[in-house]
């Protein structure tokens, strides 16, 4: 409950100080000052709870496509893999770890931000270090989808296998930490979040670009399957012993740079149609959280909504700094992604990303991730506590 007041006091702080910024009378300076110091107070209190959180959260586990996957694709023969220049940029020594950014992704800064680690590491990485399965690892592939096809069309790890993996993790996890801690096992599985993000490759890719699905399902229908896909998939996530659980939206799929040189005209406009079909699939996906909330014992399903923060940052660039929306950082920022395009020799790539919401035509920058993470957190931690 503190923390919901929290997050309240400081929506209202950035809205009176929008507000005052157009008046510079005196009056407004001084309510100018007061909020910046009533905003730093908010912000600690908001810190100390999260520090708070972490110590009932032993680790992060995450689930889905490129929005997560820390470099679990680096590996397979597949054309969505990152592991290559500019990509980590403004990483760690600047490395390309598989991650499809300049820098860090959300699976990173949720346990950042928690307190739990530096970096959530895959859990293909060859270098994964027996520690790390106390703490939390990634199981999402880029490319993949809560559409089986989806998966198979890019050659991912699909999100069924995905369950495999996580099984695996406890068979192992268990094998090294022995009978007898079995009791920790469990409690690490029963007090970890867990977190997948998946379903954008699903719309723009197979069913609006290859249009793999659109003969068998209208846009309503195929939302449906996709969201009953992921109910069996929560469901069955939920059975391995999950009990925090977070979903994440998909985002505003028309305004991606990919998506506006695809289908956006000459003018490159967000493409309204495929904005409504995301739109449709979260609200039904918000619909589904709420309905298992219902039906599955202490189990704690949130719906995080990644459409708005990340459509208001489209919208209000200057709001949060940034200044290009409608196309990356990478190359021209029109069509390139991934082994497409975005890679060493592309000579157009930007020099000053924190201008940029995107970093390549399809994936945000790291510091347009730190301003949804940060939200979203709050209000994943906020829910779980309640």
């Amino acid at each position: 409950m503190r923390l919901q007041i929290l997050v309240i006091m400081e929506f209202i702080f950035w809205e009176v100080l929008y507000y005052f910024s157009s008046n510079y009378s005196t009056a407004s300076r001084c309510c100018f000052c007061f909020l910046v110091v009533f905003h730093f107070c908010a912000a600690q209190a908001l810190v100390k709870l999260l520090e708070n959180a972490a110590t009932t959260i032993p680790a992060v586990f995450t689930f889905g496509d490129s929005t997560f996957d820390t470099g679990n694709n680096n590996k397979l023969t597949t054309m969505a893999k990152c592991n290559f220049p500019p990509y980590g940029r403004d990483f760690m020594g600047g490395k390309a770890t598989g991650r499809c950014g300049n820098g860090k992704i959300p699976s990173d800064l949720i346990v950042e931000q928690l307190g739990i680690k530096q970096l959530l590491p895959a859990y293909l990485d060859p270098d994964l270090q027996t520690e790390d399965l106390l703490y939390g690892v990634n199981f999402a592939s880029s490319a993949a989808g809560y559409d089986p096809l989806t998966s198979k069309i890019m050659s991912a790890i699909s999100l069924s296998d995905q369950l495999e993996m996580f099984k695996k993790y406890i068979k192992e996890a268990k094998k090294l930490f022995g009978e007898k801690r079995l009791r920790t096992i469990n409690n690490i599985t029963a007090n970890s979040l867990f977190v997948v993000a998946a379903g954008s490759d699903d719309i723009a890719n197979t069913y609006f670009l290859i249009r793999a699905r659109m003969f068998q399902y209208n846009i309503s229908a195929y939302t449906d399957f996709l969201v009953h896909s992921v109910s069996v998939w929560l469901q069955e996530l939920y059975g391995l012993g999950a009990r925090r659980i977070g979903v994440l939206s998909t985002p505003p799929i028309g305004c991606l740079p990919s998506q506006r040189t695809l289908g956006g005209g000459a003018q490159r406009n967000c493409v309204g149609a495929y904005n409504q079909a995301a739109q449709s699939f979260n609200s039904k996906l918000s619909k589904l959280s709420k309905n298992l909330n219902k039906k599955l014992p202490n189990g704690r399903i949130v719906y995080l909504d990644v459409y708005k923060p990340l459509n208001d940052m489209i919208k209000n660039p200057k709001k949060y700094g940034f200044e290009v929306v409608n196309k990356g950082c990478c190359g021209t920022g029109t069509i390139e992604a991934g082994i497409f395009m975005c890679n060493r020799w592309n000579i157009f790539t930007c020099t000053n990303v924190s201008k940029y919401v995107f970093w390549d035509s399809f994936h945000p920058t790291e510091k347009a991730y730190k301003v949804i993470v940060n939200r979203l957190l709050k209000f994943f931690i906020n829910q779980i506590f309640l």
